[in-house]
């Protein structure tokens, strides 16, 4: 009897534990995903119902889509996201092929210092990226590379974050494939894009996803290298938008914009969410 009555109070507990647990992600939840709603929202309400409000309304009864029409006919938005998915496709493409050999050479090739040269390159981790945006702003502007997309895309074509994860990811693949390879005459090269890639393929995709990210998020240094409209991206073209474009007093115009400007990030989130976790996870972990 008195044991029916532990289980049952354990029960009464483990319920009590995870309604909380349920309200505070719930609330967490509205915390978060509330400024997308207001800024939604704001997008689809007309300019003079927006400023005749006194008290903000957390809902519209006339909503419009004049704002999305001024984001494409007021400014250039689409050539903003058409040179914003350029410079995206085209960092991360040639960004990958230079991780992807860097990793390699660093897992599996053996030479003297490769240990000593690893650790000098992950420390690099420690300096802060605003401390050599001057130094590469100096160097392509010498190089006479303002206002072109290989100015843009150049600083931006590795990273020691993503040669670690994928050299960590390589190093979980057991060394005895690559001595059958090598044993079956099988190039580095070949080991390397009929084994390791397809075996390592979530955290490929992973990494692919956060640079597209990385590159549709990034300001300060499309910011500091371009001046020329033609080369602005979506990170340039708000701030343009806001200084020339809709005027500061027009609000739902911005948001508009900044919503077209957002959903592809978003979408594209949700749809590799799980390769994105996979990837993460067995990239950090060794064994």
């Amino acid at each position: 009897m008195d044991y029916n009555k532990l289980e049952r109070a354990a029960r009464i507990r483990q319920r009590i534990g995870k309604f909380f647990t349920y309200l505070l992600l719930t609330f967490w939840a509205v915390v978060v995903l509330f400024p997308f709603y207001w800024m939604l929202l704001t997008s689809v309400k007309s300019y003079g119902a927006y400023n005749s409000e006194s008290i903000p309304q957390f809902f519209t009864l006339s909503p419009t889509l004049q704002n999305y029409r001024d984001a494409f006919t007021s400014v250039p938005l689409l050539r903003y996201l058409g040179n914003t998915v350029i410079f995206a496709l085209v960092t991360t493409g040639i960004m990958m092929i230079v991780i992807t050999l860097s990793a390699f050479a660093f897992a599996r090739l053996r030479f003297r210092g490769r240990n000593l040269l690893f650790t000098l390159f992950l420390s690099l981790m420690m300096i802060p990226n605003e401390l050599v945006v001057i130094t590469n702003f100096v160097t392509i502007t010498n190089m006479d590379l303002r206002n072109t997309f290989t100015g843009l895309i150049l600083p931006s074509v590795t990273s020691v974050f993503y040669i670690y994860l994928l050299k960590e990811n390589f190093e979980q693949v057991p060394d005895e494939l690559y001595r059958a390879a090598k044993v079956d005459g099988t190039s580095d090269l070949k080991y390397l894009c009929r084994v390791l890639l397809p075996i390592c393929k979530p955290t490929l995709i992973t990494i692919v996803i956060l640079k597209i990210i990385e590159c549709w998020n990034s300001y300060v240094w499309p910011r500091l290298i371009t001046d020329d409209p033609n080369y602005y991206l979506v990170s340039n073209g708000i701030q343009e938008i806001r200084e020339n474009g809709f005027g500061r007093e027009n609000v739902p115009a911005m948001m508009a914009a900044v919503v077209v400007i957002s959903v592809p990030l978003i979408v594209l989130f949700l749809i590799f969410r799980r390769k994105i976790m996979e990837g993460v996870s067995r990239g950090g972990t060794k064994g």
